[in-house]
């Protein structure tokens, strides 16, 4: 993943994305309706994991160590040498996953660090030539999808440890000076169209020994840094699109490769550890958007950070999302010997609990009508296909919530953890067309209390 938060960033692309400048280009051929088709799976099932997972959880203190502490290949070998993840169990991965109501699922096959959880035939710096000896991202999707999730590969761009990969702002052995000529002692020798070709292979591996593969989430472009950046040339974006969609022609593909000149160059956007403020009105291919956040601040295993989200925090990330139309992707970070660690045992089983009782809050669920307003301290989602509104109290009223406008729109009314019929308060003095609920004062023993409305 990124190094910093992008919100500014974020907040550009969507001003690119919608602006009437925004160009027209196309790779492929489909039109907006066979892509609503494609993508309708996932629009409806909104929740999946991250897995970021490598050689940098052993280092344990983020998965951007080899840059943040400028290691050379030498000094990031012992990562190599000692990883042995004898405690890894995909199987246990892909339960946690379903119990907290994941639908899909996506691994860190090679993160920026170039080491690979698969068998590629193309590098030896790759899982089977560890301790590991086998290829887990073959074990990842066999357990994975014998539960019923689907199956998403995120692969880097970039990649530190390849001989070819030329040295960018980005790079573990970027300069001191931001000198052309130190930039070029750096890279002569080294050639991006020889990693390039090297890249393509390994995504083509990726989409063809591993049987149908859902979401493809390729990581990333920073053209901005000029010649020393990167961005669609150097990755060969538009051909690689192309062997994508013709290798797997259902994939989603996120937006990351630098391709906002082409409407189906990405099917959707990715903003990072932020959820969007709002969102467009327009029913086309530019809605689609998902927001990957983290438990605490870094994506891989973190030993020793401590400011680790609450249940109530990732549980309401996620009502935020869909209240939005959108979805979360929320990252786990295994320890090196392949166990997900006490903290995210801990928020998991937390999600699990409230979404076991509230997911009919999420899946298939969207932005609310306009004629519903949310009142003070509530999210709305809405299920367009069974007409059902759902209030969800971040914060417990007590006794009473008046729906403003809402009279004579709705039929019945529950509590959705236990179906628990809720009445209205006929002594209410609000509004003429509000619409006043009795509550127990005594809130509801579950995480986040979601009111179910059935409308007429």
């Amino acid at each position: 993943m990124r190094q910093i938060k992008k919100t500014a960033l974020s907040i550009l692309l969507l001003f690119l994305t919608f602006s009437p400048l925004y160009a027209q280009q196309k790779i492929g051929t489909e039109t907006p309706e066979q892509k609503t088709k494609r993508m309708a799976w996932w629009t409806n099932d909104r929740f999946g994991m991250f897995i970021h997972w490598g050689l940098y959880s052993q280092a344990a203190r983020h998965e951007w160590v080899k840059r943040w502490e400028r290691m050379t290949d030498k000094q990031y070998q012992p990562y190599f040498d000692e990883f042995n993840p004898d405690l890894f169990n995909p199987k246990e991965w892909a339960k946690k996953a379903k119990a907290a109501g994941m639908k899909y699922a996506v691994l860190t096959t090679k993160h920026h660090e170039g080491f690979c959880l698969f068998d590629s035939k193309y590098t030896d710096y790759k899982a089977t030539n560890t301790a590991a000896k086998r290829d887990l991202v073959r074990e990842f999707v066999n357990a994975f999808r014998a539960e019923g999730i689907k199956i998403g590969f995120y692969y880097s761009l970039l990649d530190w440890h390849h001989p070819d990969f030329t040295v960018d702002v980005l790079h573990p052995l970027q300069p001191a000076s931001e000198k052309d000529e130190d930039y070029d002692k750096l890279n002569k020798g080294r050639d991006m169209a020889r990693y390039r070709a090297y890249m393509h292979n390994q995504i083509k591996e990726l989409l063809t020994n591993y049987g149908k593969i859902d979401m493809l989430w390729l990581d990333f472009s920073y053209p901005d840094n000029g010649k020393h950046g990167k961005g669609s040339k150097d990755w060969g974006s538009v051909e690689l699109v192309k062997e994508i969609r013709k290798l797997q022609p259902n994939i989603i593909i996120d937006n990351r490769l630098d391709l906002n000149d082409y409407q189906d160059g990405w099917d959707y956007l990715t903003p990072e550890q932020v959820n969007l403020s709002e969102w467009t009105k327009k029913n086309d291919y530019k809605t689609y958007w998902e927001t990957c956040q983290t438990f605490s601040g870094s994506w891989g295993y973190f030993r020793d950070e401590n400011s680790w989200k609450s249940t109530t925090q990732l549980i309401t990330m996620l009502i935020e999302a869909v209240s939005k139309r959108g979805n979360l992707l929320l990252n786990v970070g295994p320890t090196a010997r392949g166990l997900f660690d006490k903290r995210a045992n801990e928020r998991l089983d937390g999600i699990a609990a409230w979404m076991k009782y509230n997911s009919r809050s999420i899946y298939g669920c969207t932005e609310a009508l306009e004629t519903f307003k949310a009142p003070e301290h509530t999210m709305l989602t809405y299920n367009a296909n069974t007409k059902r509104l759902y209030v969800h109290l971040l914060t417990y009223p007590g006794k009473t919530i008046t729906l403003p406008g809402y009279k004579n729109k709705v039929k019945y009314v529950q509590f959705l953890h236990d179906a628990s019929e809720i009445q209205q308060d006929s002594k209410s003095k609000a509004g003429e067309n509000d619409l006043v609920l009795s509550l127990p004062e005594t809130k509801p023993d579950i995480e986040i209390p979601v009111i179910e409305l059935v409308l007429n």
